[in-house]
């Protein structure tokens, strides 16, 4: 069993601790949650270090989760920080991982004496400069996200890195920017006013491996160019992409009983504000639409329960056409990101339930009998009454006044 008493000072040390905003601090403490957890269950320890290496790099995350792991009293929490954290270069890096191998000591955890290298670790930037960072933006449904590298002026040309990428169309835009500090507030507040692009601190090997994955898609594409010429100085501070784990083994994994409740619950995602880009759009809903209303002024004599059943078969077959199974793979990608993302803010629950629609889309995972996916189904569902409010409006509004005007979609395309 893990134990984590507090000793005398502990308050102390924390106090000295830089400070993480508020999204960062719950992602750590679900992030310290999980990796206590899979110690108790003795997962190996590549398995561990895949779970954390790649939310590491941040000065002020890597010093609070060195506490937080220096207080998991577990025999193979020594292995785990020495693994992530041996090899810094930087003192302040160092001298924390030392702290948190002592604390653990003290606690009664065996540490073994040659359990760090000796010597000076070879540093992988060049001393004195500020720390390099990175944000993400969430994956729209179109499959379009923003990744934003932040540094030092001297290692880029410029002190931000902005890039548009696209799942499928590889890098749409990248723009090397000089933001002034005086600048920095509205050059953030740009991001936030188009509504559309929520952003997270992110691992700088995670968004250095989205950048990859992109241009790797179209090399030639034109947002391509730029990155290209700075790929290698990107690679040297920011990190390599093949060092960023694998986002399965970094998701925590999901019991089958939990898997299913998550799975059900996932619909729920649909009126998250991650996802309205997700609906589909006017063109795409109307043939829908025009099938539903078949359905609900039917002249048949039908019980509700059997125009219910209607419905539902109308709606999968819907999510069948508008989410078809040769995309199936490119969707659970994208959950899997978003998954991720939300892990970043700190949302674990809806983290979660994004997980378990992503499994719910994998090859094989859904039998004939079992019908569609909740969370697509429930995206077509409330595309569809989104669609039929929007028309009832338009008859009330041209029925009170013809010279009414015109109102903009409720619906956005993805």
């Amino acid at each position: 069993m893990i134990m984590t008493r507090k000793k005398k000072g502990t308050a102390t040390e924390a106090a000295a601790l830089p400070r993480l905003a508020a999204d960062a601090a719950a992602a750590l403490q679900d992030l310290a949650a999980r990796v206590a957890a899979a110690l108790e269950e003795g997962r190996e320890p590549e398995g561990l270090k895949e779970m954390v290496a790649g939310t590491t790099g941040d000065l002020a995350w890597d010093l609070h989760l060195m506490a937080a792991l220096g207080s998991l009293a577990h025999p193979g929490t020594p292995g785990l920080l020495a693994a992530l954290f041996g090899a810094a270069a930087d003192k302040v890096r160092r001298k924390a991982l030392k702290r948190a191998l002592h604390l653990l000591k003290t606690k009664g955890v065996p540490v073994p004496e040659d359990l760090l290298p000796r010597g000076e670790a070879v540093p992988q930037r060049a001393p004195g400069r500020g720390p390099v960072l990175a944000h993400i933006s969430q994956i729209l449904g179109n499959g379009d996200r923003y990744v934003i590298l932040e540094g030092p002026k001297e290692i880029l040309g410029g002190n931000f890195l902005v890039s548009l990428v696209n799942d499928v169309e590889g890098i749409k835009e990248c723009h090397l920017l000089s933001v002034k500090p005086r600048e920095r507030r509205e050059f953030w507040d740009h991001f936030r006013d188009q509504g559309l692009a929520q952003l997270a601190p992110a691992p700088p090997v995670y968004a250095v491996r989205l950048l990859e994955e992109a241009y790797s898609l179209k090399p030639e594409a034109e947002g391509s160019s730029r990155y290209r010429s700075l790929r290698q100085k990107i690679w040297q501070e920011w990190g390599r992409p093949e060092e960023a784990p694998n986002l399965e083994a970094v998701l925590p994994p999901l019991a089958p009983g939990e898997q299913n409740r998550l799975r059900d619950q996932s619909r729920d995602l649909a009126f998250n504000p991650l996802f309205p880009t997700w609906l589909p759009g006017p063109e795409e809903i109307t043939p829908w639409l025009e099938k539903l209303r078949e359905v609900q002024e039917s002249p048949l004599v039908l019980s509700d329960q059997q125009r219910q059943a209607r419905i539902n078969d109308l709606v999968d077959e819907a999510v069948r056409g508008l989410y078809p199974p040769e995309t199936r793979d490119l969707w659970r990608h994208r959950l899997l990101d978003t998954a991720y993302f939300l892990d970043l803010k700190g949302l674990g629950a809806e983290a979660r339930m994004a997980q378990a629609a992503a499994q719910d889309l994998a090859a094989g995972a859904r039998g004939p009998l079992t019908g569609e996916s909740p969370f697509l189904k429930a995206l077509v569902w409330e595309t569809l009454k989104m669609a039929q409010a929007e028309e009832a409006e338009e008859k009330d509004t041209s029925s009170s006044s013809l010279l009414a005007p015109p109102t903009e979609s409720l619906l956005i395309r993805r």
